[in-house]
């Protein structure tokens, strides 16, 4: 009787089991960023290696206002790159320039978190970026002062989601990947070791030999 007992605990102990999915940019995060930028940088707790929060994809549609068609096939193609569903933005004020009125539709944005986000990053660096058209590398000044880094793309179709016979236009998106970052050096070592194609910063003995 114990024996059966036991068994049956067993049996049940294995079904309750979960397989937990992790991304694979935040089990390299985990394993070997996290050690590797606490030598860099000397931080005597984890807590203070700076760490990826969110990154937002913000799309601008100009003949929004005129055509709502263009405004919703920009918003399913943002749903597919991203798997998440993006939010129209409004103009906040009127722009007589521009010929736009304050709350009228200008394009639409989508912020990713957690897994979204790692799996976003993990595709932008392995698939997306290298089918850019004549890809050098991202640039090292794009950072804003506080650890956050952005930039641009010129052609939505980099990205594998994208039907190129479905499209009804080329467009681009900004994004901007937002850190826990204090500095821009952490930022940018932070990006470099998740993948991120930044060129490298010069030296300062080749600036001062220029100069």
């Amino acid at each position: 009787m114990t024996e059966k007992k036991n068994k049956k605990q067993t049996s049940s102990n294995n079904n309750n089991i979960e397989i937990v999915y992790i991304p694979n940019l935040k089990k390299e995060y985990n394993d070997n960023i996290i050690p590797n930028i606490k030598k860099i940088f000397n931080y005597s707790n984890t807590m203070e290696v700076p760490k990826l929060i969110s990154i937002s994809l913000n799309m601008g549609v100009g003949d929004a206002k005129n055509n709502s068609k263009n405004l919703e096939s920009a918003v399913d193609e943002l749903t597919l790159i991203s798997g998440q569903k993006p939010i129209i933005t409004k103009a906040k004020k009127d722009i007589s320039n521009f010929k736009i009125r304050k709350g009228w539709p200008v394009g639409c944005k989508v912020t990713l978190r957690s897994n979204y986000m790692y799996e976003f990053l993990d595709r932008l660096i392995s698939v997306a970026l290298p089918r850019t058209r004549d890809f050098r590398g991202l640039s090292f000044k794009s950072f804003d002062g506080r650890g956050n880094y952005n930039f641009g793309i010129k052609e939505q179709i980099i990205f594998t989601e994208i039907d190129y016979d479905k499209i009804q236009s080329i467009r681009g998106m900004n994004i901007t990947i937002n850190t826990s970052a204090i500095t821009d050096n952490e930022a940018y070592e932070l990006l470099k070791m998740f993948g991120l194609p930044l060129k490298n910063k010069p030296k300062k003995q080749n600036i001062e030999e220029a100069a």
